[in-house]
């Protein structure tokens, strides 16, 4: 499962959303938004696959946990300064993929609730200050998925 905690850009949002399509993973999004769903940019960058989108919404991270009740270690939340590398957990089956907004990450209520469950997608250059969230989402996807998908 991923979910995105107030996503500000659509055509983020909307190629997360046709990358949850190709690999059958639903797509929890927590309010506020920067952008309504029914926004061009989300049907563009979702396609014409954005109507097959496993979609559900909550109006804050306390309502997705009261609701959902995962357990913490099924949790990873994704962030640029994560002490660990996306490479090291062995990523459980049902587990959620958490992602901040674009412009400021993670809400610090979520960094200091999971300091354990921090982790990050290494950089070896300094010039970039971080990578662009449906690139970093995908690939934290791929990796996430690897042992199910024969890698």
């Amino acid at each position: 499962k991923i979910v995105l905690v107030t996503p500000e850009i659509p055509y983020n949002t909307g190629a997360i959303g046709r990358t949850c399509v190709a690999l059958g993973l639903e797509l929890i999004l927590i309010k506020p938004y920067g952008f309504s769903l029914d926004e061009k940019a989300v049907r563009r960058a979702g396609t014409r696959y954005w109507q097959h989108v496993q979609l559900s919404e909550y109006d804050t991270w306390s309502d997705f946990l009261a609701d959902r009740k995962p357990a913490h270690d099924s949790i990873y939340c994704f962030e640029e300064h994560g002490t660990q590398s996306f490479y090291e957990p062995d990523y459980q089956h049902d587990c959620y993929l958490v992602f901040g907004c674009e412009s400021s990450g993670l809400p610090s209520e979520i960094i200091e609730s999971m300091k354990d469950r921090l982790f990050n997608v290494p950089m070896r250059s300094t010039v970039v200050r971080s990578l662009n969230l449906a690139n970093v989402a995908t690939a934290v996807i791929y990796q996430a998925m690897r042992p199910q998908l024969g890698g």
